[in-house]
């Protein structure tokens, strides 16, 4: 074979051969950061300071810490002094399929109170609870149509609480374990005084669909503290702590929820006379995760994929989409499943509700 005939073939086959070896990137992690208040909706303006500068300055620079890590994603709320809708902060992070998101406040008093503060959406459990929800929630006010956009939600009235907390029931322990690394970095890196991770009803939470915090950094009404937060100094250190806590969580995120890790991906090949209705008491689904905490089936958990049902193995709920007799049917569910972004899903064979080799199923 002459060199040139060489040549021809070689320049045939590597662009298969690096065709064949590209794998798509793995899914960013995004978190959505939310700067608090905006516009014409200073906040509040303890020692007179402005809320909304203050949380915007550390929004912005902790979104330039955590853009320094691989396969993080980060979108603002807002990047300048505007207003956005509360509802609308939560529309951007469910457009984006955050994975985190984070609303960042300042509190205040009319003590010289101090320490920061992580909440997540729940029934408050006193009343200085209800007090900080009750003044983050007095935003409302600043919007046009809000009766029609919280379907009449009262921020002063504390039974209109008790209707938020029905949404983020699903991701609650992922919030509070946000919330959770969040206050150790406070307390470890800024030794700031820890005043915990509480529930309390944020409606910029409620319509959030991941696990959601917001955090006040620190109360403008104490002098010293109000002072920090207003220096460049106590904003960059603010941002650190978060970042990093951040980081933890996206770390320890697979002892929460995580898809399961099992790689029985590789699906036998059959031909047309094996793809007949199978026995009646055998059945394939799609395997699309596993976890040890339970996870609400609405499709907007799941991807926007509907019809996902579980059954609990043990101490692991295993989640599955798809039900039929027709093992090619079943491809079609995996097919399906994969296209939303389970690229780990699988195949599995259930005969009179226990679990069976695949190939046995099949024959």
């Amino acid at each position: 074979m002459n060199l040139s005939l060489w040549v021809g073939l070689w320049l045939l086959f590597v662009p298969i051969i690096s065709w064949a070896s590209f794998s798509p990137p793995p899914k960013p992690f995004v978190v959505v950061i939310d700067a608090g208040h905006g516009g014409k909706d200073p906040g509040n303006r303890g020692n007179g300071y402005y809320e909304k500068k203050i949380a915007l300055n550390i929004a912005l620079e902790l979104g330039k810490r955590l853009a320094k890590e691989k396969n993080l994603r980060i979108i603002y709320t807002r990047k300048t002094d505007v207003f956005v809708d509360l509802i609308e902060r939560a529309n951007i992070a469910n457009k984006a399929d955050a994975d985190l998101f984070i609303s960042i406040h300042c509190d205040a008093h009319s003590s010289q109170a101090y320490g920061a503060g992580t909440f997540v959406l729940g029934l408050h459990a006193n009343q200085r609870n209800f007090e900080i929800a009750k003044k983050e929630n007095s935003v409302i006010f600043f919007e046009e149509n809000y009766e029609q956009n919280y379907d009449g939600f009262d921020p002063n009235n504390p039974e209109s609480v008790i209707g938020l907390t029905l949404m983020q029931e699903t991701y609650l322990d992922q919030s509070i374990a946000a919330a959770d690394a969040i206050q150790k970095r406070f307390v470890k890196n800024l030794k700031r005084k820890n005043r915990t991770v509480k529930q309390a009803g944020f409606i910029v939470l409620k319509y959030t669909y991941m696990p959601s915090v917001l955090i006040e950094t620190g109360f403008l009404t104490n002098t010293k503290e109000g002072a920090f937060l207003n220096s460049k100094k106590g904003q960059d250190d603010m941002a650190k702590a978060i970042a990093d806590a951040i980081i933890d969580y996206k770390k320890n995120l697979a002892l929460t929820v995580a898809e399961d890790l099992q790689t029985e991906t590789d699906v036998p090949s059959v031909n047309k006379a094996e793809e007949r209705m199978s026995s009646s008491s055998v059945d394939f689904r799609v395997q699309i995760a596993a976890s040890q905490k339970q996870v609400g089936h609405q499709s907007y958990n799941w991807k926007g994929l509907k019809g996902v049902y579980s059954e609990k193995q043990g101490k692991v709920y295993r989640y599955f989409y798809g039900n039929t007799t027709r093992y090619s049917t079943a491809k079609e569910y995996l097919d399906t499943a994969k296209g939303k972004g389970y690229s780990s899903a699988f195949i599995v064979a259930y005969k009179n509700g226990k679990k069976i080799p695949l190939e046995e199923a099949i024959q």
